[in-house]
């Protein structure tokens, strides 16, 4: 018999777990780290790099072609074209 704690999470072959919730852009955090879902719509990272996108950043969970992916910072998920002020390029 397996007992999980009500608040853990378990992959249980077969079931799809289900995905946080999107980053709201009108979100407290999300305010404060400038977070866009398109981070080239923003004023904020015009001078960015063209490669700085949440797809690439150190803290994005997301895998290669996924539209989106859960984020350190937010616990949410974040666009893959997406850019706030914590991006950190991922080795």
């Amino acid at each position: 018999m397996l007992t999980v704690a009500a608040n853990s999470s378990v992959w249980v072959p077969g079931f799809a777990m289900a995905q946080p919730a999107r980053i709201d852009e009108n979100d407290a955090l999300a305010q404060v780290q400038g977070y866009k879902h398109n981070g080239r719509e923003s004023k904020r990272f015009k001078e960015r790099g063209a490669d700085e996108k949440c797809n690439n950043c150190a803290l994005y969970q997301g895998g290669k072609g996924d539209a989106w992916g859960g984020c350190l910072i937010f616990g949410k998920q974040a666009s893959a074209i997406g850019l706030c002020h914590q991006w950190a390029k991922r080795h």
